[in-house]
């Protein structure tokens, strides 16, 4: 069989399709939520109720995911989940209440909680520590991508045949893209298109365990636990990603009720932060590749990228002063970068810190301690932006990172040497 020059690449961006319809799936609520909640007559609060079912059902499938696809495989567990999630979101058609929409969402969300950690997983096995987080990027790229495509794709389906028709479309890319994975995906071990000369660059560039005797000891709940890497990664993720959660499912209703923007106007501006968020989760690698390059070990590196992500994340605050509704939709924007930015770093940290055994585990704790911190966010936000408005939150979200900055650098201990 034919070899493929850098077949990592395309592993990689294999990944990065699936992602992309993962979050073209799980945006689809916020875009359809105002036309949804009018046409329904489901309330603001009822709705904090149904984005909360997802993200608590997130929140509980990422370790249970993680440690699905560390047991299974990566190839056979990660299909199996795209073809779950695919199906409850074409079942958000067959429901017009609260009640089945927030169940809908609750199996989709437990379902597609494996999105992160096998990405991670990919960019672990495929890539060399020094590439990783690139390659992450990368993957994570579809975070923001599925998320800017969302909007037109999804206003145009209400538009054409209903919001329940949006929900149809959008589920069946994930079952193509289940299909896809099963078909293409192969571990480097396994893969015929993969060079010699390729898969001896990417085993030479792994890193090297300071306990490597038990190398072959199973993913563990109780000793990822006692790291204190994962405490320092698991605070940071629940401090950053209530920013992600608040442009994904409230934005739209910021930009109607706030912005007074019209489904057109929400076509036309709410695909911006992803967009931006896509340059970010591409410049992360980059920047920590710039710090390496220049003497700084690969840890810090990237501790330093999250910390100027950080300060730039200050900048969304201002949205709750500014009057002007296109300088709020740049504000959001540059938090959408700001944001991507520091996430990919946070994630692929698990990644550099964690065995090969127990990368999918720990990413997928980690990331339950982020959707804690999304799900906490959210019922706040339900609960009270109907009397304070969203301005105090804009706010909260502007020192939340900076406070995650600071127990990173207390927490983290590199516990590997690369080549």
């Amino acid at each position: 069989m034919r070899k493929i020059p850098k077949f990592r690449w395309c592993m990689i961006l294999l990944v990065c399709a699936i992602t992309i319809i993962n979050y073209l799936d799980r945006t689809a609520l916020g875009v359809a939520a105002p036309t949804i909640l009018e046409t329904t007559g489901i309330t603001k609060e009822q709705y904090s109720w149904i984005v909360s079912a997802f993200q608590l059902a997130y929140t509980i499938g990422q370790p249970i995911m993680g440690f699905f696809i560390d047991t299974i495989g990566l190839r056979l567990g990660f299909a199996i989940c795209a073809v779950i999630w695919g199906l409850a979101t074409m079942g958000h058609a067959l429901t017009g209440t609260w009640q089945g929409l927030a169940f809908m969402r609750g199996v989709m969300g437990f379902s597609e909680a494996s999105a992160i950690p096998a990405g991670i997983k990919t960019a672990s096995i495929w890539f060399p520590a020094k590439e990783r987080g690139i390659a992450s990027g990368v993957f994570n790229m579809g975070t923001s991508f599925g998320a800017m495509l969302a909007p037109p794709l999804i206003a145009w389906c209400i538009l054409f045949q209903g919001w329940g028709f949006a929900f149809v479309v959008s589920g069946s890319l994930a079952l193509i893209a289940a299909l896809a994975w099963f078909i293409f995906y192969r571990d480097p071990k396994d893969s015929k298109r993969l060079s010699a000369e390729e898969r001896e660059y990417i085993e030479a560039g792994q890193e090297k365990y300071l306990d490597s005797d038990n190398k072959q000891e199973k993913a563990s709940l109780k000793t990822i636990l006692t790291q204190r890497n994962f405490w320092g990664i698991g605070i940071a993720r629940f401090l950053a990603d209530p920013a992600w959660g608040t442009i994904n499912f409230w934005v739209p209703i910021f930009f109607v009720e706030t912005l007074h923007f019209s489904l057109k106007e929400i076509a036309m501006f709410v695909w911006l932060p992803f967009l931006m968020a896509d340059l970010g989760c591409l410049a992360s690698g980059f920047v920590a590749k710039f710090f390496n390059d220049r003497g700084i070990s690969l840890i810090n590196s990237r501790l330093i990228t999250f910390t100027i992500g950080a300060v730039l994340m200050m900048t969304i605050g201002f949205v709750s002063i500014v009057e002007n509704p296109y300088l709020a939709v740049f504000l959001i924007s540059l938090g959408g970068f700001s944001h991507q930015l520091l996430s990919t770093v946070a994630s692929t940290l698990g990644g550099d810190l964690f065995k090969k055994n127990q990368v999918a585990t720990a990413v997928g704790m980690a990331g339950a301690c982020a959707w804690t911190g999304q799900l906490i966010f959210n019922l706040f936000i339900g609960a009270f932006v109907g009397i304070i408005g969203f301005g105090p939150f804009f706010i909260a979200l502007a020192f939340f990172d900076v406070i995650g900055a600071i127990v990173l650098w207390i927490f983290i201990r590199e516990n590997k040497v690369y080549n």
